[in-house]
């Protein structure tokens, strides 16, 4: 069985090391695999942790993080925003569509983006904002059930119609493979699916098979218990890494 969960077993105790770590192994992978992007990008998957403990990481240099609700984003990050230049907050948790102004205030990044509907919600955000955030297309690459996701078969042509109906700017495709099974076959489908769609960015890849993702092409790989350690046992229905 594969827990892509899982984190390091032993983390060292300062959060520059833990950093240092993930990101030496991010850059052996890249190195050792060829993958074709220049550079493999690390986000912080900081979801249910405090301002606290994302604060020494923040220290250590780290500027990308992941999210997956607006309110715990809205109560933790604006103090550590006004603190630390160059943040950038990628969303990673499922958007409903009532969410999604206040979405669009918080985040810098939506890499949810799985439905017409919220694809058009977005649009009209957007330009109550007078901005425009890049998004991604979240695929559910194993097609089950209990995940959010845009299904594999649709994929090409529903980035299409995020440009040109919504007007939206798709840089990437996300995906969360499933749990139990050897992520490899997937993270290459969605690297396939990426290719056809036109996208330059793969979002892919967790704490424990983040080297299988670089090798499959992951642009971005979204690290929590790695370096943050474990969290809370999440809800049922939260699927995000």
């Amino acid at each position: 069985m594969v827990n892509r969960k899982q984190g390091v077993p032993d983390l060292p105790e300062n959060a520059a090391e833990r950093l240092d770590i993930i990101k030496t192994r991010i850059e052996r992978a890249r190195r050792r695999f060829g993958a074709p992007p220049e550079q493999v990008e690390l986000i912080a998957v900081s979801k249910t942790f405090s301002a606290d403990e994302i604060r020494p990481f923040l220290i250590a240099g780290q500027r990308l993080f992941g999210e997956n609700r607006v309110q715990e984003v809205k109560a933790k990050w604006p103090e550590l925003r006004a603190l630390y230049d160059g943040i950038e907050l990628h969303l990673i948790g499922p958007l409903q569509t009532n969410k999604a102004r206040e979405a669009v205030e918080t985040f810098d990044v939506i890499q949810t983006v799985d439905r017409d509907k919220l694809a058009g919600v977005l649009r009209t955000e957007f330009d109550r904002a007078g901005k425009s955030l890049p998004v991604y297309v979240q695929v559910n690459i194993g097609l089950e059930l209990q995940k959010a996701g845009i299904p594999p078969a649709e994929t090409v042509a529903f980035v299409e119609r995020c440009r040109a109906v919504h007007g939206l700017d798709v840089v990437g495709l996300m995906c969360i493979p499933p749990d139990g099974l050897p992520p490899g076959g997937f993270f290459a489908q969605l690297a396939t699916l990426g290719r056809a769609a036109g996208v330059a960015n793969l979002s892919m890849g967790m704490s424990g098979d983040f080297e299988t993702a670089i090798a499959m092409g992951a642009t971005h790989v979204r690290v929590g218990s790695a370096l943050f350690g474990h969290r809370p046992k999440a809800p049922a229905a939260d699927m995000t890494p």
